[in-house]
């Protein structure tokens, strides 16, 4: 996991562990009026969440048929266990209905400013629970959740990525070795210096298991505890996944990230949330900063 905890002793402790209808498209920009400008939204893919103390960074932004609008990061940020337990299908989790906040400047000493508020809508470790999953892959890297904004805030959020601008899609065929991709990490342990945040690194492939559900990468600067959840975009702005751990074995200091298709489409067949879709960013997707 790469959460932290607004004490320093558990952030330590994390650092260490590591269609709809058939007529509808699967991806349905929302009109462009319904998005607060890019440049001035509160609520963003890469904003910092805090869950009951622990902090983590938001991937993308969803919406389903009733318009509700959600932000997405990892299941693990709403873990009750040990940096350790990445087991989705065994690891406790608070419940759905949790309080979850907005913020911004969060650091190790203080949790910053709350900018909105949400609750917890979806959690893939809690519906692998109660229905069952025993697939190993499945469990270990499906690591998405949702928090749906409360209608006070919808007005603050904007789907794009800071600097990089998109999504503009979703990636649907994994990752390749040596395929670039951009990230936006927002750690508290950084302490507010927004010059770390973006990142820009290389896929190892698809998982040492061969499987689509999770990409092991490297990026200049690796995924710390904070950044968990945050999204990464592929080398033509696609949505490919969302940090999930820091690689240990074999792949020293790497970063996983689920697979986003994947995780969504679970999200969209167990969630009971209609019409639940990513949103494109208004911000077009630029691999140059």
């Amino acid at each position: 996991m790469l959460r932290t905890h607004r004490s320093v002793r558990r952030a330590a402790a994390i650092a260490a562990g590591v269609l709809t209808a058939a007529l509808v498209p699967a991806l349905i920009p929302s009109p462009a009026q319904a998005w607060a400008p890019a440049d001035t939204a509160r609520i963003t893919p890469g904003v910092q969440m805090y869950t009951d103390g622990a902090q983590c960074t938001a991937n993308f932004v969803y919406t389903d048929s009733a318009d509700n609008v959600y932000v997405g990061y990892a299941a693990h940020c709403a873990g009750l266990g040990e940096a350790t337990d990445t087991n989705g299908c065994a690891a406790k989790s608070l419940p759905l209905g949790t309080p979850v906040t907005f913020n911004e400047g969060g650091s190790l000493l203080s949790e910053g400013t709350v900018v909105g508020r949400g609750t917890l809508a979806y959690s893939s470790w809690l519906t692998m629970q109660k229905r069952g999953t025993t697939d190993p892959n499945t469990c270990a890297y499906n690591d998405l959740a949702l928090v749906k904004v409360s209608s006070a805030d919808k007005g603050k959020v904007n789907p794009s990525v800071p600097l990089w601008g998109g999504p503009t899609g979703i990636d649907t065929d994994g990752t390749a070795a040596g395929d670039r991709v951009y990230s936006y990490g927002n750690s508290s342990v950084r302490a507010d210096l927004d010059l770390l945040s973006p990142k820009i690194g290389l896929s190892l492939g698809d998982s040492v298991n061969g499987t689509r559900w999770s990409h092991p990468l490297y990026n200049v600067t690796p995924g710390i505890p904070g950044d968990s959840g945050s999204g990464f975009l592929s080398a033509d702005g696609k949505a490919v996944g969302t940090l999930s751990t820091l690689g240990l074995l074999p792949l020293p200091a790497s970063n996983n990230i689920g697979d986003l298709d994947l995780e969504l489409d679970f999200a969209k067949a167990t969630s009971g949330i209609s019409g639940l879709r990513l949103v494109n960013g208004t911000e077009p997707f630029k691999s140059i900063l």
